[in-house]
């Protein structure tokens, strides 16, 4: 596959790195600064540098874009890459708040394109240990992540005007689940990258979790533990991110028990998780009947749960979806939102169906028709035939309400049920 590069984000280029070296696909164009190409020509990465990126969409030849410009460029080159019809890999985050990501999800909808974003850290095979331990003994009663860094420890951070982002929210939604609620506590009203940052809330399915953020530290360190009814599972970067890690914990005896993994590249597994993910979207573009992809993806379903106890989203890389970025950006928010009113933000996740968009839009037109109707009766003071018009509007109220059991509703999957659950928000 040949792909195009927008930007030169470090992400982005390792991101470009990694897609080369794989063999399976080619860099077509590059358009950024003169930095970023010299570091992909130190890879030995051939570069057609181009300066507009609209000559780079007009391409034909180019099948899928990362988007990696500086995060003022950043929104609308993700806007022109998916309204252009191509595949779309996104630097995280792909914007300082989730109006960007909802708008990108709207256009991957009508563009029938994939759209991921460049979140590694979950696909780590220490941290897909973590959370499949975790899901084998729940219920989980408390995450804790510390990240301390030698400089700063936020997404971002020096961007003048851009307000930094927070990592590891996908390492918390996959250990934890969906995130309820947020408190943030920092020295000031905002978030800083030098400041200490402590975040604290508790998850939907049960469960709390506390998160530390602490810039200039002389050794930089990420720890992951998680407390359980009976254990205490601890996940730890002695050397930060993505060095080393060591997962302690007791085995079925209550012996100590040590795990251990050597530094990790992210960026193969993220191509793994691109292709995987590429190769699923072929599968249902070919099983073009609504009924038979349901089948399908409740058939993958039941083979996945089959093979391991866990949570399905710890047996491959390919879970990764705009979802997450979506997510990331929600929580992004609503922390900077606690410790801007020194209060706790509150998530709510809307249940995205059928049966719920319907109930929503007769919700609303019934409010309508009801206030349409008090001003019908008013002005029938004056108007008497006004009031006769009250019935059909009445009427045609009841009328919609019965086309829900006129229209039979379309089958549906208990996968597609758990993603329109997940989508909503």
């Amino acid at each position: 596959m040949r792909f195009a590069l927008l930007g030169d984000h470090p992400d982005g280029l390792d991101m470009a790195r990694a897609l080369v070296e794989s063999g399976r696909h080619a860099l077509a164009a590059y358009s950024g600064s003169p930095v970023g190409a010299e570091y992909l020509r130190r890879w030995n990465i051939a570069v057609q540098a181009v300066g507009d990126i609209e000559e780079v969409l007009a391409d034909p030849g180019v099948e899928a874009v990362i988007v990696a410009g500086s995060p003022a460029d950043r929104p609308a080159q993700l806007r022109r890459a998916l309204q252009s019809e191509r595949y779309v890999l996104c630097v995280h985050p792909a914007d300082q708040n989730p109006d960007t990501a909802y708008e990108a999800a709207m256009l991957q909808a009508d563009t029938r394109q994939l759209l991921l974003p460049l979140l590694p850290e979950a696909l780590h095979p220490a941290i897909l240990r973590l959370a499949e331990l975790a899901h084998a003994d729940e219920p989980i009663r408390l995450v804790e992540m510390e990240r301390w860094a030698a400089e700063a420890a936020l997404l971002e951070h020096d961007t003048p005007g851009h307000k930094p982002a927070l990592p590891g929210w996908d390492v918390l939604r996959l250990i934890g689940g969906e995130i309820a609620e947020v408190v943030g506590y920092a020295a000031g009203e905002e978030v800083t990258a030098e400041e200490p940052l402590l975040l604290s809330g508790r998850f939907e399915r049960g469960g709390t979790f506390r998160a530390s953020f602490l810039a200039n530290h002389p050794e930089p360190c990420w720890r992951l533990a998680v407390l359980l009814a009976y254990d205490r599972l601890e996940l730890t970067f002695s050397q930060g991110w993505p060095g080393p890690a060591r997962l302690t914990r007791r085995d079925e005896s209550g012996a100590p028990c040590e795990e251990t993994w050597e530094a990790w590249n992210p960026w193969p597994a993220l191509v793994e998780a691109f292709e995987a993910a590429l190769a699923g979207d072929k599968v249902t573009r070919w099983q073009g009947d609504k009924v038979t992809r349901a089948k399908h993806r409740q058939e993958s379903t039941a083979v996945a749960v089959a093979l391991s106890p866990c949570h399905l989203v710890t047996l491959s890389p390919c879970h990764l979806s705009w979802q997450d970025e979506v997510r990331c950006l929600e929580l992004d928010d609503a922390a900077r939102r606690s410790v801007e009113r020194r209060r706790a933000s509150t998530l709510e996740y809307q249940e995205a169906t059928e049966e719920a968009g319907f109930k929503g839009t007769m919700t609303l037109v019934g409010c309508g028709l009801l206030w349409g109707s008090l001003v019908l009766l008013i002005l029938s003071r004056w108007v008497p035939w006004l009031g006769w018009a009250i019935l059909p509007v009445f009427g045609l109220f009841l009328t919609l309400q019965l086309l829900r059991w006129a229209v039979p509703p379309t089958e549906e999957s208990p996968a597609e049920s758990e993603t329109g659950r997940e989508a909503g928000g």
